[in-house]
């Protein structure tokens, strides 16, 4: 399934590249790509010399998963049953489903259309089981249709790729002349349970062939979509204000959150007037809550945005980013512990000032002090994080590091003593270095590797000192010092 977006050309060969061992290689490439022979697990060099015009983008797994666990959901407009094939494709369970579509011809069509819409072209097919579907949609043609009495010899031309297995089982076949899922059918089985004995399901052609066939059962083990939070409140004649209503259905709403052994993130007040127009006010909290006073606060001062126009007659709340929220027991008797809770303050200080005014600091992964920690808005997944991850680290750091003037006894240990703002300092004892290389993928070539030091002076007091470069390293001239923390 192709990547959805603005779509190429189809006669231009587009491939995606994922990093291997040996340099980038072939993630997944389009049908032109395939053409030109271009395949999947080859080196993009190797395919370039091949398809000199080949366009290589960079795949992003993590993404494409995402995309395919939400296309999983948005596939249960057919059927209530779907799951996620591998990494690139659906299986759902149509059974009793497809009359309400006309029957299975026009649910392919449907199915095509729908995703064609959403910029996906897709290999579709029917069949009476998971691993006949599976091998007639990638290796079948396009929207093939295969009925109960008719499996063996729809998948008797395929090869035997088709079966879902293994490279090195595949191979092993086909150098035994089973090219084809016919010509391994017609094997003896006691010949192929004792040759494949001890081999897993992806290499075990006779399962495979089993589970094709109807043999052995292979049941759509359906994902479980979250459930939907929504209250709702009919007026017998219009209003212009729905404060009013808002206590009665954030106590429904949490009620039907506690009940569940949920929480939510999200809550979304729609008005429905009179004349037609909608109108909705959204707020957000920084953390799962169920608590219908808090979430009630949150939209204080944000109702008189809602153009009531000649009134309206119909309130919905409905929940959204809900998350699993287990009961905590805080306190040895069993109640909550009392107080005003930080979650709960970030959620009134972002409701009144926005989103973008509360911020927190995270710890990123940096070997570099200064790019240790950063700032993201409060209202991001996450827990605060105040102090620095390495105790034999400086909690307070410079901005900006203030370069030293030194006198040192050797070039590769620490200095006798330094000059900063103006007062000179002599070093009692020091510890270290500590060495930190430049990180490629962030700083410029030339950049200095930086060997830290932890020093005390004469009155006590500690410095975190470091040198930049080394005595002709090839990248500057003599090293410089630079004062970065202190430490308390």
């Amino acid at each position: 399934m192709e990547r959805q977006g603005n779509a190429p050309p189809d006669d231009l060969p587009v491939a995606l590249a994922a990093e291997g061992a040996h340099g980038p290689v072939i993630h997944a490439a389009n049908r032109a790509a395939r053409l030109n022979g271009i395949r999947a697990g080859a080196r993009v060099v190797d395919m370039r010399a091949i398809c000199p015009e080949l366009h290589i983008d960079y795949a992003n797994p993590q993404g494409d998963r995402a995309a395919l666990d939400r296309l999983v959901l948005w596939a249960r407009r057919w059927c209530p049953w779907t799951a996620r094939d591998g990494t690139d494709g659906l299986v759902l369970d149509t059974t009793g489903s497809d009359h309400l579509w006309g029957g299975e011809a026009a649910m392919l069509v449907e199915i095509e259309t729908r995703l064609s819409l959403l910029g996906l072209s897709a290999g579709l097919a029917v069949a009476p089981t998971w691993g006949a579907a599976w091998a007639l949609a990638r290796h079948g043609g396009v929207r093939r249709i295969c009925p109960a009495d008719g499996v063996g010899p729809a998948l008797a031309p395929l090869p035997v790729a088709a079966l879902r297995l293994e490279a090195e089982t595949v191979l092993l076949l086909q150098r035994l002349g089973l090219k084809t899922i016919g010509a391994l059918a017609g094997v003896p089985r006691l010949a192929l349970a004792r040759r494949f004995v001890r081999a897993e399901l992806a290499g075990n052609p006779l399962l495979r062939l089993d589970q094709a066939t109807g043999r052995l059962a292979e049941p759509v083990s359906s994902v479980q979509a979250m459930p939907r939070f929504r209250v709702q409140s009919r007026l017998a004649e219009p209003i212009l204000d729905p404060t009013p209503y808002l206590p009665a259905l954030c106590h429904d709403l949490c009620t039907q959150l506690r009940d569940r052994g949920y929480g939510c993130r999200r809550l979304q007040l729609v008005v429905y007037r009179t004349d037609g127009e909608v109108a909705s006010v959204t707020v957000a909290t920084s953390a799962p809550s169920r608590d219908a006073d808090h979430l009630r606060r949150l939209f204080d001062d944000k109702l008189e945005r809602i153009n009531p126009g000649f009134g309206f007659d119909l309130i919905t709340l409905e929940a959204g980013g809900v998350e699993r929220m287990d009961i905590v027991q805080t306190r040895l008797a069993g109640g909550a512990e009392e107080g005003l809770e930080l979650s709960r303050l970030i959620d009134r200080l972002s409701a009144r000032f926005g989103p973008r005014a509360v911020t927190r600091p995270v710890l990123r992964e940096s070997h570099v002090p200064e790019r240790v920690q950063g700032w993201t808005s409060a209202m991001a997944a996450g827990q605060a994080a105040t102090l620095a991850d390495r105790r034999d680290r400086p909690v307070r750091l410079l901005d900006t590091p203030e370069e030293l003037r030194v006198l040192y006894a050797v070039p590769e240990g620490p200095p006798a003593q330094f000059i900063w703002r103006r007062q000179t300092h002599r070093v009692a004892r020091y510890a270290g270095p500590e060495r930190i290389a430049p990180e490629w993928w962030h700083d410029r070539p030339g950049t200095r590797l930086r060997d830290y030091f932890k020093v005390e002076d004469q009155a006590g007091r500690r410095f975190w000192l470091y040198r930049e470069g080394l005595h002709e390293d090839g990248r500057g001239g003599d090293p410089r010092w630079f004062l970065h923390g202190m430490f308390d």
